[in-house]
């Protein structure tokens, strides 16, 4: 496979894949790879599988923040297709909806409306794909530079706990669904190989809805009301200043995820994906773009299709088009997705409960995985000071600005560490152990 890549207009050949062996089995200790596919009954099971795994998530960022959960589909769909296009079927994934925007687009929407909080999500997206271009022409070894795993770890990890007042909200409406809906996360987690121990969220949401059912939390009118076939609705979005500190440090846990993404995918598939970073970039940041100016939530890649990958062995983009497609064929049906929004909030604040915890500790993962060291005290007040403030929502305001938590935790993390490591090198300090105050009691100094 070459690892060099053609002019971005070149596209002949994206969409096209050899067949792996006779197209029906894998060979044991071998995968299926992102140009080849399976027999296309095989490839389009596959392909669902990845609309069922994304479900529990995609659906969730709509839910808890007011968007249309249809038009978040919609622009998922058209997302991951160009995502394919743009990254010239190289790199398998979908595009769903980014849990990085929930607080953002609850703040803004609290602020100016809806329509201001989707012009926050646009301004992220041109950002993003600002960025790809910039790689795409310069390499990413800056970004490693710019964004080492400290700062990336706090960021991931204060975007998480910062929405933990959010997932309370929604258990205090309906405690007994909710504790349900965790139960049912925890159990499917543990009692269930494969891919249905991968979808305990999907799975958790699910009985919870059920539970609400039976206790007559939900609403079905809407559904009946609504008819089979018909566009999403859409909605254009309004531009504030005001807004803009809430959207911009999304745009770093973005870089993150994609790059973190392609990593993961390299290392099961052992391919160089190196050279398609700034593609990938790029093409997250047209797709974020494309949803905010539609009435969408901004997107990333997911996490929860890699589990699909790992369990089947198949690492097609023929299956992840399979997936685009069926998502955007899904969002023309408004009597489905009004079946989506009758998930009522217990079930959202259990399944939200689950969902912000894990993306805080994937935060610490980021620490384990690149051996970050709190010794250092660097690392260790980066993260001290940017975790509180983006936990307890600092906030504050010049002028037309607003700056909330997760944005001064982001930006304090980025300041915080720079300027320690580059005083602490001017003054030769940056070789001090860490505080006898801040060691473990049974620890030595």
């Amino acid at each position: 496979m070459p690892q060099t890549t053609a002019p971005w207009g070149t596209l002949p050949g994206v969409f096209s894949w050899s067949v792996y062996g006779d197209g029906r089995r894998i060979a044991p200790g071998q995968v299926v790879g992102p140009q080849q596919r399976l027999s296309w009954p095989r490839t389009i099971g596959i392909g669902m599988q990845h609309v069922v795994a994304m479900f529990g998530a995609t659906f969730l960022v709509p839910l808890i923040t007011g968007l249309p959960p249809a038009t978040t589909l919609f622009f998922s769909g058209i997302g991951t297709f160009l995502f394919l296009l743009i990254t010239r079927g190289r790199v398998p994934s979908y595009l769903g909806s980014s849990f990085a925007f929930i607080a953002p687009i609850a703040a803004a929407n609290a602020q100016g409306g809806m329509a201001v909080a989707l012009g926050g999500v646009v301004v992220a997206g041109v950002l993003l794909a600002l960025v790809g271009l910039l790689v795409n022409w310069v390499g990413h070894g800056w970004i490693d530079r710019v964004m080492p795993p400290i700062v990336t770890g706090t960021i991931v990890m204060l975007i998480g706990f910062n929405l933990a007042p959010a997932a309370w909200n929604n258990v205090q409406v309906a405690p007994v669904t909710a504790v349900v809906t965790i139960v049912a996360v925890i159990l499917t987690t543990v009692l269930f190989r494969g891919i249905l121990g991968r979808l305990s969220i999907l799975v958790g949401v699910l009985v919870g809805y059920a539970c609400a059912l039976v206790r007559g939390e939900v609403k079905l009118d809407p559904v009946r009301e609504a008819s089979w076939i018909g566009l999403p609705h859409f909605q254009a979005p309004q531009f504030s200043i005001a807004v803009l500190g809430l959207f911009v440090p999304v745009v770093l846990v973005l870089i993150a995820e994609n790059i973190g993404h392609l990593k993961s995918v390299a290392a099961m598939t052992g391919e160089n994906l190196d050279p398609m970073t700034g593609r990938a970039l790029f093409a997250d940041g047209l797709a974020t773009t494309l949803a905010g100016c539609g009435g969408g939530s901004g997107t990333t890649t997911y996490a929860e299709n890699i589990g699909v990958m790992a369990a089947t062995r198949v690492y097609s983009t023929a299956a992840y088009l399979v997936a685009a497609i069926t998502a955007f064929l899904l969002s023309l049906s408004p009597k489905f997705g009004a079946l989506i929004a009758t998930i009522p909030g217990g079930v959202l604040g259990g399944a939200g409960t689950v969902l912000y915890g894990m993306i805080g500790i994937l935060g610490a993962r980021i620490w384990v995985q690149n051996r970050v060291d709190f010794a250092d005290p660097v690392n260790l007040t980066t993260a001290a000071i940017a975790l509180i403030a983006g936990i307890a929502n600092f906030t504050w305001a010049w002028g037309a600005l607003t700056f909330e938590g997760i944005a001064i935790g982001s930006f304090g993390a980025l300041a915080i560490y720079h300027a320690m490591r580059a005083i602490a090198r001017w003054r030769g300090t940056h070789d001090e152990p860490v505080s006898p105050a801040s060691l473990p009691a049974d620890e030595p100094v």
